[in-house]
């Protein structure tokens, strides 16, 4: 019985056995498997959970103003963090270092910290196997060099621990200048502006290099280079004159608050290029505050009012249909069409009857355009002919300027059953209603009038630079050649600038420079019911350029709700534009003509000097040093300077009486008789100024150390 039981033990012990056995050969062929079979699939593997080649971002290149200051830049600034368990890492070093180490980090980065309340925390950190302990965020370049030099850091990436990790800020050095223009790039929204139109050539290409996914989740880099070098981003250099945009945006913000207005717009730009040399674009916030929330003037379609009326009165100029000096009744401001079921009022009140064409282009009367209008274009057929020469002055197309978000304009089509055209629709389009065009869209038909007739493309950015070298120049592009025939050109320029000397703009006409331009006062949110129009509010405009002579630059300004100190465009645009207009004048001397442009005028003998008396040497003096010729006709030491026949100036000898008689110092510079006088012995009393013209002692008198009193004049 003992043996069979022994027996059985045995036989269960060499199972077990042969299953330890079995299962050590399978885990010993597993493991040479893994280890000499799979090993590079592993390792891979290995590689992609903890160690990664990736991108690390390139520098985003400059947004320059057109003289090369710049309106956005990339900063770098640094994340700094502590690995503590290193592996380069001694613990002598660390035990070295860690008082001192603590003591600087409490001081100089993060004084919430006490010296021996740092020192626990990085001792902690260590005995947790930490490998990424974050310092601070976002330091300068100046506060991370001091940081590298900070005990135990100064060792270096491995034996210090110290991890630097580099990252790049957007800067804008004038703040909220061309804040919208300039747009930005934010994650999960549309990019906006230059920033985002311009993306790919700014944002550069980005380096490669390997880094380890620590336990915290943090990827930390293996070492301090790339293994691709990251390509910094090339230089936006942009039509922007900072000065110009300055003057733009303080004009506008300050018409906004005094007419607590919705929203406004005001575009410089440069007529014969068509460089936007300013764009200003500020809203009102829900919380009454104004920033510059949106693009506007090329995002906004809003209906002109009667800045629109010169295209609709050049297309009647075009099709001979008008002539400005035609005469026309507009019944003192006020005319029912359509059997009474369409009333037209003139913006202000007036006592006119019949005036000329160009008279009620002056004063904006709404019934003068809309019977020019349906006079013109009121037989079949004439809709269709007023919509094709709005079309060929181009407003029914967008400008093309390069960044995101242009509105397309809207101008309705008689042949189209959408458009839902009526009997209405031409005396309103007439007068600037049933019709959308953005700001920018407007103020390039009013630039090519300025520009007889070629219309220029708006630009934003005339160069790709990189390192201040040209990599790619964009030149002024012309839209169209011709507008408009030259005549209707020129007698448009006329009629802008009548508006400006004799009409609804006369009260802020210059006397310094010209300007010419058109003011329009928009009825919004309005409805048109059987008895009345409800008006939503007003928006004021101007649009015009200056100098009218030698036009450099035109502009537009446009204010949406004003709500106090005036609803029409002469009252609240208008006074924007001449701010504008002024400032840019009087600061840019390539706008005023050199005294010196001329031929130097001849002096006639009224503008020369004559009977001047004074010591021949001074005077020779003098006439050289202002490039006057003459003739030396005396040696004498005392000349009078005559103007002969011929408009040239002489040096004649003044007769001088002996030496013991009282001279004749009538004509001369006290200084010059006191000289003479004193030097014969005479006591000098003098009063006035200027030079003698009279004196109390006779020439020639005999010399007996008199008094003698001069009067100057």
């Amino acid at each position: 019985m003992a043996m069979q039981i022994r027996n059985e033990v045995l036989a269960r012990m060499y199972v077990v056995l042969l299953v330890v056995v079995l299962v050590a050969i399978a885990i010993v062929a597993r493991t040479i498997q893994i280890g000499i079979g799979e090993r590079d699939r592993w390792r891979e593997e290995g590689k992609k959970e903890r160690v990664r080649l990736r991108e690390v971002e390139a520098e985003r290149g400059n947004i320059l103003a057109a003289d090369g200051s710049l309106l956005a830049t990339s900063l770098p600034f640094f994340d700094i963090a502590f690995d503590p368990n290193s592996t380069a890492m001694s613990k002598a070093d660390f035990e070295a270092n860690i008082d001192s180490l603590a003591w600087c980090l409490a001081t100089w980065v993060d004084p919430s910290y006490t010296p021996g309340g740092y020192r626990e925390y990085l001792i902690r950190k260590r005995e947790e196997g930490a490998r990424y302990v974050p310092i601070k965020k976002g330091v300068t370049f100046a506060e991370m060099q001091r940081i590298r030099q900070f005990p135990l850091f100064r060792l270096g990436r491995y034996r210090g621990g110290l991890i630097v990790e580099q990252r790049y800020k957007r800067q804008r050095p004038f703040g909220l200048l061309a804040h919208r223009t300039i747009g930005y790039l934010r994650e999960g929204a549309k990019p906006v502006g230059l920033e985002g139109a311009f993306d790919e050539v700014l944002r550069g290409k980005g380096g490669k290099q390997y880094m380890i996914r620590l336990p915290e989740g943090v990827w930390m880099p293996l070492g301090d280079l790339a293994e691709v070098e990251p390509k910094s981003g090339n230089d936006l250099l942009t039509t922007i004159d900072i000065n110009i945009q300055d003057i733009t945006e303080e004009a506008l913000y300050r018409a906004m608050v005094r007419h607590e207005a919705g929203f406004g717009v005001a575009v410089v730009m440069e007529v014969e290029t068509g460089a936007i040399r300013a764009i200003a674009n500020l809203s009102r916030t829900p919380k009454g505050k104004i920033w510059e929330t949106y693009n506007h003037a090329i995002g906004t379609r809003v209906e002109p009012g009667s800045t629109f009326k010169l295209a609709a009165i050049m297309a009647m100029l075009e099709d001979g249909c008008i002539e400005l000096t035609d005469s026309i009744d507009i019944e003192r401001g006020r005319v029912e069409l359509f059997e009474e079921k369409l009333e037209v009022r003139d913006a202000v009140a007036h006592n006119y009857d019949t005036v000329s064409v160009e008279r009620a282009f002056q004063i904006s009367s709404n019934v003068g355009m809309v019977k020019m209008a349906l006079a013109c274009y009121g037989r079949p057929g004439g809709a269709a002919r007023f919509v094709k020469r709005l079309r060929q002055f181009n407003l029914h197309l967008p400008t093309g300027i390069e960044i995101e978000g242009e509105a397309n304009p809207y101008i309705k089509d008689p042949g189209k059953p959408e458009d839902d055209w009526s009997g209405a629709t031409l005396p309103w389009m007439s007068m600037g209603y049933e019709l959308l065009l953005t700001p920018l869209q407007l103020l390039s038909f009013y630039n090519a009038v300025a520009n007889d007739g070629k219309m220029m493309k708006p630009f934003l950015v005339e160069e790709i630079q990189r390192y201040g070298q040209t990599i790619e120049h964009f030149p002024p592009v012309v839209l169209k050649r011709k507008i408009a025939s030259t005549e209707t050109i020129r007698k448009a320029q006329r009629l802008l600038r009548g508006v400006v000397e004799h009409g609804t703009a006369s009260k802020w006409n210059s006397p310094y420079y010209a300007f010419a331009g058109k003011t329009g006062t928009t009825q919004l949110d309005y409805r048109r019911l059987d008895d009345r129009t409800e008006v939503g509010g007003y928006q004021a405009s101007f649009v015009g350029y200056f100098p009218a002579d030698a036009p450099r630059y035109s502009c537009i300004v446009l204010i949406s709700h004003p709500r106090k100190g005036g609803i029409y465009g002469s009252q609240v645009a208008l006074p924007v534009f001449r701010e504008i207009a002024d400032k840019i004048y009087f600061t840019r001397l390539d706008l005023h003509q050199p005294l010196n442009d001329k031929p130097r005028p001849r002096l006639t003998a009224r503008k020369l000097p004559d009977y001047e008396i004074g010591a021949r040497r001074e005077m020779k003096s003098l006439l050289e040093q202002l490039r006057m010729p003459y003739k030396e006709l005396t040696r004498s030491d005392w000349v009078v300077v005559r103007t002969s026949q011929t408009d040239t100036l002489q040096l004649l000898k003044r007769r001088v009486p002996e030496e013991k008689v009282v001279p004749n110092v009538v004509g001369m510079t006290l200084r010059d008789a006191l000289y003479i006088l004193e030097n014969r012995g005479l006591e000098v009393e003098a009063s006035g100024f200027g030079k003698v013209v009279r004196q109390s002692l006779k020439p020639g008198t005999k010399v007996t150390g008199q008094t003698i009193k001069l009067t100057l004049k």
